[in-house]
């Protein structure tokens, strides 16, 4: 089975949930603590194994690939201010050129266009695909789970979570076939379905592997939920001849497309840091003593 050396990075949309803070600035550079939502997304593809990183980006966005270039000046100048640990930060947040790859999405046409943009960086071998938005805290790389499960079962795949039934409208949904609870083989797929006609409670969340032969269902451009052309839907009429399974995931997923997600997952990162638990510890008690008090 073809090995998993390349992760497209949709990251072409304007994050509008976020203005007027992403006006100029890319909503997938946000700091989270102190690294952009993007690096923890490239971090994750890079612990498990991925080689080639491509960005499908929009005009006004070259600042997510700028990130990723070397700044030698930036770094001497830390080093020789004694500011060691920062310069290793920078460092640690740079790859060769030749490692990074760049597409532009001219119409924002949804998720499926996004990767469809990236098919000629991406050639005839599967592949992983990674949404920022959605950050995973996790001891083993969600996507590293989704490439160890495509070793023994191949097909197109997805991280899966099960969410509130009310909720069902926001997610592309499995139709289950066989679920071992670790694994469950969908015999459809449907995108954001209505709680009453939603067939599980079964979401995909921003993770995916894919075989080459989707780009070949996403090249009819066919338009679903939203107008958009959905990735889900690809999928969904692969299955007649490309198996998909949900993966359930190992991690804590943030929903970083959100405000509350967002600001969640700051928490829940500063309190997981060793230099930063103690003093984060300290401003949460301060303010539930505060509204406590406000309440009595």
């Amino acid at each position: 089975m073809h090995p998993i050396r390349k992760a497209v990075f949709p990251v072409a949309g304007r994050g509008t949930r976020f203005l007027p803070a992403t006006k100029a600035v890319p909503k997938e550079m946000l700091p989270l603590v102190d690294r952009p939502l993007i690096g923890y997304a490239v971090e994750e593809a890079l612990k498990s194994g991925i080689e080639e990183l491509i960005f499908v980006t929009a005009p006004g966005k070259e600042a997510i690939v700028q990130h990723f270039t070397a700044d030698q000046d930036l770094v001497r100048e830390l080093d020789r201010t004694g500011k060691s640990a920062l310069a290793r930060a920078v460092e640690n947040d740079t790859l060769p050129r030749e490692r990074l790859h760049s597409t532009i999405q001219q119409q924002a046409l949804g998720l499926g266009h996004a990767i469809w943009c990236a098919r000629h960086l991406v050639g005839d071998e599967p592949f992983a695909v990674i949404l920022p938005d959605d950050v995973v805290m996790s001891q083993r790389p969600c996507i590293g789970q989704l490439i160890e499960a495509y070793g023994r079962v191949g097909g197109n795949l997805a991280a899966v979570m099960d969410v509130p039934r009310q909720d069902t409208a926001s997610y592309g949904i499995l139709d289950i076939a066989e679920d071992n609870g670790k694994l469950a083989r969908a015999r459809g797929l449907v995108e954001k379905p209505r709680p009453d006609v939603a067939p599980s409670t079964l979401s995909i969340i921003g993770r995916y592997v894919l075989e080459p032969s989707i780009f070949a269902e996403l090249d009819k451009k066919v338009t679903g939920a939203g107008g958009e052309i959905q990735i889900t839907d690809a999928m969904a009429k692969s299955i007649v001849h490309t198996p998909f399974h949900g993966v359930r995931y190992e991690g804590i997923r943030f929903d970083c497309g959100k405000k509350e997600g967002f600001l969640e997952a700051t928490v829940a990162f500063a309190l997981n840091r060793p230099d930063l638990a103690s003093t984060m510890e300290d401003i949460l008690l301060s303010y539930t003593g505060k509204y406590r008090t406000a309440a009595e």
